[in-house]
């Protein structure tokens, strides 16, 4: 008890102490930090909430209207022999593939509220499911900050990687294999009032995130003037310097892990060293950055679901994303420029007639379920007798 009792007065000492900076910081700086406000609100209302919203909905919307219990029927196989959950995850799955942070950890705290997935499924699934969109990776890390379609592609496809990686090695997490989940309300609701539901869900955690993006905005602005980030990173530098981590490169490591637009953004000006860079923004993706994370445990907070799996899977991601796009750029040529790439692209989908597009797209997406199948085949020889006898 008096350890418990410590601990807690430790905690609401540098609470307090963290507070009174804060609050010092804001009156010392108002200028600065209103103009961070500022740049928080047009990221919010210009990139976040476009972005962000319709996949919200349409998440809602594939619980709402038991779509995800229709998959559930095809897709079971596939999910249980390769991540031990059911099928109606791999909802989930899609989505935390294309929407971007944080909409795959909405989708499955949604099927877990809803009774459609058991908690340990949930929190398997919450270790991988949640991942930065195509939208993201392409347009802003990959165009944006390296001038390189090929760095997207190549930080894209390692992400995804390290993501269905992790959902691997977490399978067993919680112990036992899946189980059939009875779902709390088996009968579709209405698409009227579904779509209401949806919608105005999906507003409400809209602005939750734009709070806490706001807010992490406005305090790395801080912790700029201030000079924390700076100390910590000669801190830092000066302990890891054998590994070849300096102060410049442990001060964009810090924002990174604080916020993840703001930690890529940093890596704009590097340039003696792509295969670092790469690396880097690599696990800065994969690990997604506290804005996101606080952002995720808001709808974890009514749920009664652990946050242990997610942080520890989201940590795990940003080191295979890194190991792998490491990897990928000592074999990959990384030269050509994004234009010529995007413009060859763009200018064989813009010649290509409507049935070879349809051809192409389905082709694509029977190619990808047919992988799936080929792991699930493979990890069901495995160990997968064993498991569907305890089911």
């Amino acid at each position: 008890m008096n350890v418990l009792r410590l601990r807690k007065r430790v905690f609401d000492s540098f609470s307090v102490i963290g507070l009174v900076a804060v609050t010092a910081g804001l009156l010392i700086f108002p200028t600065q930090m209103v103009a961070a406000a500022v740049e928080g609100v047009e990221l919010c209302l210009n990139v976040l909430v476009p972005s962000l919203l319709p996949f919200f909905v349409i998440s809602s919307l594939i619980v709402e209207l038991g779509l995800a219990d229709m998959a559930a029927r095809g897709l079971s196989p596939v999910m249980g022999r390769l991540f031990n959950v059911g099928g109606q995850c791999a909802g989930a799955l899609i989505l935390g593939f294309i929407g971007g942070y944080p909409v795959g950890a909405r989708t499955v705290i949604n099927l877990y509220d809803s009774g459609r997935c058991s908690k340990n499924e949930a929190e398997r699934m919450l270790a991988f499911c949640n991942n930065s969109g195509p939208a993201f990776i392409f347009g802003v890390v990959g165009a944006g900050i390296f001038s390189s379609s090929a760095v997207g592609a190549v930080l894209y496809l390692t992400h995804i990687a390290a993501s269905v990686l992790v959902g691997l090695i977490f399978r067993n997490y919680g112990g036992g294999s899946h189980t059939a989940v009875t779902a709390k309300n088996s009968r579709a609701v209405p698409f009227p009032q579904a779509f209401v539901s949806s919608v105005t869900s999906a507003f409400s955690s809209c602005l939750n995130i734009c709070g806490f993006v706001i807010f992490f905005t406005v305090l790395i602005r801080l912790m700029f003037l201030s000079g924390v980030i700076t100390a910590l990173a000669e801190l830092i530098g000066a302990l890891f310097g054998i590994f070849g981590m300096d102060s410049l490169w442990a001060e964009k490591l810090l924002t990174g892990l604080i916020e993840l637009t703001s930690g890529v953004w940093s890596l704009r000006d590097v340039s003696d060293s792509l295969r670092g860079s790469v690396a880097m923004a690599a696990f800065m993706l994969g690990w997604a950055g506290l804005s996101v994370h606080c952002q995720v445990l808001s709808f974890l907070y009514k749920s009664g679901l652990s946050a242990k799996s997610y942080i520890a899977g989201k940590l795990l991601h940003g080191v295979l994303s890194a190991g792998l796009a490491a990897a990928a750029v000592t074999f990959i040529s990384l030269d050509a420029p994004v234009g010529a790439f995007l413009a060859d692209a763009v200018g064989r989908m813009a010649d290509m007639g409507f049935g070879p597009a349809l051809a192409l797209s389905s082709g694509l997406a029977g190619g990808t379920l047919g992988l799936f199948s080929l792991m699930s085949l493979i990890f069901g020889k495995k160990g997968g007798k064993k498991g569907r006898d305890r089911v």
